[in-house]
């Protein structure tokens, strides 16, 4: 796939460190599995991997989570 953000790149799978905050929480999932533009490092997650982060984040929030580190595992 072309990058969308730097039109010169392509895609090719890898992993990286996604962020999210919520509520004054922040939440850094490590190693999750991605879509990574070769050339500017823009990452793609697919909707599975996305819905997976958004449920794990909001029960960490549930949880009272204000910062929280987790490696990703399907």
């Amino acid at each position: 796939m072309n990058c969308v953000i730097c039109r010169n790149g392509n895609t090719k799978p890898g992993y990286v460190s996604v962020t999210l905050e919520k509520e004054g929480s922040t939440i850094i999932f490590r190693e999750a599995p991605a879509d990574v533009c070769e050339n500017c490092g823009e990452y793609y997650l697919s909707e599975e991997i996305t819905g997976l982060l958004l449920e794990r984040a909001n029960k960490a929030v549930n949880n009272g989570a204000l910062i929280e580190i987790q490696k990703f595992a399907a």
